[in-house]
């Protein structure tokens, strides 16, 4: 039997009715979540986010370290540890929620052992610096379909950073769709690793809407994560296609939750 797993709402696509973030926070509190996430946050109302945290009680699953800034590039690499330092301090009144990294483009003319070794050092560094404040990082392998030149597309390759990095405080964020995308079998490229799995994402294919509006088994999906021993919460990263009482409730059904 799967397990029924908290789930957070991707406030960047979802509640937009409500208006600015910070509405669309307590739009999801009034809904029944007790968790949310978005992406970027410099263009977000974050003293207002914060408010209205504090006011609901949720937690925020995820953000996104802003600027983005390549883990494979030596010469970003000051660059994205400022971005590291300046994301934690930003988020720090939004309750310290782990900050979400993606690999940046291939650098032409590197090999693979380059890229790989670059991103270790790179992730070696900025682990460091979360290790420091007590917060957690979160790499994010994403897909060749949005991202033709994305290094980090494969999520053995970034269990296998993970992994090298050796830090408490990099994490893995298993997204289904990009996974599905990329033609990966779930429980094999999980398999023996989910301890360094910390938040899992989903979204239905092709066109990344909820569940129960394409062609992925989530009873499969749900069950391989029970099975795998998978126990945080997953993130509803999708665009509905529903209004948002009616899209929660097929999403629900078909997660168990």
């Amino acid at each position: 039997m799967s397990a029924c797993y908290p789930l957070s709402s991707c406030i960047e696509w979802q509640f937009t009715e409500a208006g600015e973030l910070d509405a669309r926070l307590r739009a999801a509190k009034a809904a029944g979540f007790e968790l949310a996430e978005f992406h970027l946050w410099r263009d977000k109302p974050v003293d207002a986010l914060a408010q209205a945290l504090n006011e609901t009680g949720m937690r925020l699953t995820g953000v996104c370290v802003d600027p983005r800034r390549s883990i494979v590039d030596p010469a970003e690499r000051a660059e994205l540890v400022t971005a590291v330092r300046e994301t934690i301090a930003a988020t720090a009144k939004l309750g310290k929620p782990d900050l979400i990294v993606a690999s940046g483009f291939r650098v032409e003319g590197l090999s693979e052992e380059e890229h790989f070794a670059n991103a270790v050092a790179a992730l070696r560094a900025v682990a460091d610096v979360a290790e420091e404040a007590g917060v957690t990082l979160l790499l994010e392998p994403l897909n060749t379909q949005l991202f033709a030149a994305m290094y980090l597309v494969s999520t053995k390759l970034g269990l296998d950073l993970v992994e090298a990095v050796n830090s408490p405080n990099l994490r893995l964020l298993y997204d289904v769709w990009h996974s599905a995308v990329m033609g990966e079998d779930m429980a094999q490229v999980l398999a023996g690793r989910i301890h360094l799995v910390a938040h899992v994402q989903v979204a239905d294919m092709p066109a990344r809407n909820e569940p129960g509006t394409g062609s992925v088994d989530w009873a499969k999906v749900t069950q391989t994560l029970a099975d795998l021993g998978y126990s945080g919460a997953i993130g509803l990263e999708y665009f509905p296609t529903l209004p948002m009482d009616q899209s929660l409730a097929l999403t629900r059904q078909k997660l168990d939750c």
